[in-house]
Formats: C-alpha cells, structure tokens, sequence
C-alpha cells in the first residue's frame, strides 16, 4: 500500500486537475455552462430521466437540476414532459439539437486533449484513462456513502502527551483549580 507522503502528493495532484477542468470549460460555447454540458452528457449515456434521477446522477439540489433543465429546454437542447406514470413529474430527453450541442462538445475536448498531450504516447493515454477508471471506479458514485473523516486511534495512556491520567475529567480552567 502507498504511504502517507504518496496520498498527500496525489491529493495535492487531484487538486491541481482543477486547472485541466478550467481548461475545458473555457472551450465550451458562451451559452452552454459546465452544469449544461454535464446535463447533456448524462442524458446521453442514461437516456430519457425524469428530473429527480438527474438531480440524484448530478448529486445536486432538485431546484438546481431545475435551472439546468430549464435553460437546455430555452435552448432547444432537450425536451420537457410529462411522465405518463406520475403527471407531477417531468422527463427529460435529447432533442436532436441537443444531440448536436454534445457532438460538438466532445469535438471541442477532443481537440483540446489532443493538442495538450500531444506529446504523449498512445500508451500513456490509454495507462491514464485507465488509472483515471480504476480511480472513479475506487469512489464509487460518491452519492451513496457519505464521506467518514478518517480519526486517528486513540493514543495510548503510556504514550500521552500529558502523562498517565490519573483523574481526566474534563474540567473548565476555574474548576481545576
């Protein structure tokens, strides 16, 4: 297993991925946000959703998913209606426009990738693309289980900055006196 000093430089690497994500959505067309593209592509990989599944897949708010929704639908990108099984709720498809918007989309990443890692080897793409999916695939959907800070164990008595208690009562400054 890595040690400690190996997590703390991927952590900080992980981090630094943030200036590839800025990268890619400075490419994106002015009416189309990182949220929109994000929208899209899901809709695309999963087909027709209704809204709540979409807020669940964004891991966002439901009124989120509905800003998104609703400025994809001015657009034309997809389309909004009612599901036939709760008249409540809305289902959301591609329209060909949509269709359109993400081929477009993945041209404009594409194009970027590969001017960036121009001067990569095939294999090194295909080693990255395929650390980044055990990667993803390591944190699951990340929606299910809540993030548990890691807590240290707890330090031995023998070992205590403190010394052995003798009496570790927690006590305010004017009751220990």
């Amino acid at each position: 297993m890595a040690g400690q000093a190996q997590f703390e430089e991927l952590a900080r690497q992980l981090s630094a991925v943030g200036a590839v994500k800025r990268d890619l959505g400075r490419i994106l067309p002015p009416d189309c946000s990182p949220g929109s593209a994000g929208v899209l592509t899901l809709l695309d990989r999963h087909g027709d959703l209704r809204m709540s599944a979409l807020s669940e897949l964004l891991a966002v708010d439901m009124s989120v998913t509905s800003r998104h929704a609703a400025h994809l639908a001015e657009r034309g990108w997809i389309e909004r209606s009612p599901d036939p099984t709760d008249k409540r709720s809305r289902i959301l498809r591609l329209t060909p426009e949509g269709h359109a918007m993400l081929a477009e989309l993945t041209r404009r990443s594409t194009d970027l990738l590969a001017e960036r890692l121009s001067d990569w080897t095939d294999d090194e793409v295909g080693q990255l693309i395929g650390l980044m999916t055990r990667l993803r695939a390591s944190f699951g959907d990340c929606r299910s289980t809540p993030h548990r800070p890691h807590r240290p164990p707890p330090v031995p008595e023998s070992e205590h900055p403190r010394g052995p208690s003798r009496d570790r009562t927690t006590r305010t400054p004017a009751q220990a006196t």
